[in-house]
C-alpha cells in the first residue's frame, strides 16, 4: 500500500494487498443488446506518435480479413478517427436510448466524441471524471453489433482515461505505439509498467515513422534518427509487431477520409498475433 493511499481503489492502478476481492473488479457490463468478443487497446506514452493511425490501420486490416471490427475513440479531447474515415454524421438512438455508432463505408463501427459535437472543431472542455464517464458510456450505452475485434484508441500517457479503460473494459491486450527517437525508451517504459501493474497483456510494439523510403533509389532514410525499437523490445521482453514508414500516400488518405481503402502490409504480423 502506498503511503499516500486514499483507500479509494476505483481511482488507483496499484495492485496492492489492501484490495479486497470485491474491490478488484470495476468492469462495466456490456449492455445485453451488444456483442464484443475481443477488446484491444492502442496506447502510447506520449502524443504525436501516430496512435490513431495505427488504430485505424489495425481495424482496416482485421476488417479486410473478414472480421467485424469497431473503433471506440477514447481520445475524447483529441478525437481524430472520424476524420480518417470521412465520417461526420450524427449519432442515432435506439428505442432503448442506446447510441448507434457510425458505420464506415466498409462496415467498421465507430464511436467518437467528435460525432456528438455540432462542429467537429468545437473543443471538448471537460474535466477528467467527465471524460472517464464518457468512455464508459461509449462502451456500455452503445449498440455494438456482433463485433469480433474492438480497437480502443486511447489518449497518450497514464492518466484518467487509460486507467478507466484498463479497469472498466475487458481488455484482452494492448499494442504500444512508439517512434524512433531514443527518448521514447523511457516513455515506452511507463506504458509497459502501467500495463503490467494492472495485469494487462502486452501484444507488442509498433514503431511508426520508422523511415522514409526514397522514391528514386528505394533506400530507407532514418528521418528521425536510427531506430531503437528492437532494443526497447528486448529490454522489456516484447515483440516488435511492425515498423511503419513515413508514407505520403497514407497521410493523404487520412486527410481525405479514405484510410479504410489503404492496402498496406505493414501490420500483417500484428494481425496474425491478434488471431492466435
Amino acid at each position: 500500500m502506498s503511503e499516500n493511499c486514499t483507500h479509494d481503489c476505483s481511482s488507483c492502478g496499484e495492485n496492492c494487498s489492501s484490495r479486497t476481492e470485491e474491490q478488484t473488479s470495476f468492469l462495466e457490463a456490456l449492455n445485453p443488446a451488444s456483442s464484443v468478443k475481443k477488446v484491444i487497446g492502442v496506447v502510447s506514452g506520449k502524443g504525436g506518435v501516430g496512435k490513431s493511425l495505427v488504430t485505424s490501420l489495425l481495424a482496416v486490416k482485421m476488417n479486410s480479413k473478414g472480421y467485424r471490427t469497431a473503433i471506440l475513440d477514447a481520445d475524447i479531447t483529441g478525437p481524430s478517427i472520424p476524420k480518417a474515415f470521412g465520417i461526420s454524421c450524427d449519432i442515432g438512438l435506439t428505442e432503448d436510448k442506446l447510441m448507434v455508432p457510425a458505420t464506415s463505408s466498409t462496415g467498421i463501427q465507430i464511436m467518437s466524441a467528435n460525432l456528438l459535437l455540432d462542429n467537429e472543431s468545437d473543443p471538448v472542455i471537460w474535466r477528467g471524471p467527465v471524460i472517464a464517464g464518457a468512455v464508459k458510456q461509449f462502451w456500455n450505452e452503445t449498440l455494438w453489433k456482433d463485433i469480433d475485434y474492438m480497437f480502443v484508441d486511447m489518449p497518450p500517457g497514464t492518466g484518467d482515461v487509460p486507467l478507466t479503460v484498463f479497469q472498466s473494459l475487458p481488455v484482452d491486450g494492448i499494442v504500444i505505439v512508439t517512434s524512433p527517437q531514443e527518448l521514447v525508451s523511457m516513455i515506452v517504459g511507463k506504458a509497459v509498467n502501467m500495463a503490467r501493474k494492472m495485469d494487462i497483456p502486452i501484444l507488442g510494439i509498433v514503431e511508426n515513422m520508422s523511415y522514409l523510403r526514397c522514391p528514386d533509389c528505394g533506400r530507407e532514410i532514418a528521418v528521425f534518427g536510427e531506430s531503437h525499437v528492437q532494443e526497447i523490445a528486448d529490454e522489456y521482453g516484447l515483440e516488435v509487431l511492425a515498423r511503419i514508414p513515413i508514407d505520403p500516400e497514407t497521410a493523404r488518405m487520412v486527410d481525405e477520409g479514405t484510410i479504410e481503402y489503404a492496402e498496406k502490409n505493414w501490420l500483417d504480423e500484428a494481425a496474425e498475433k491478434l488471431t492466435r
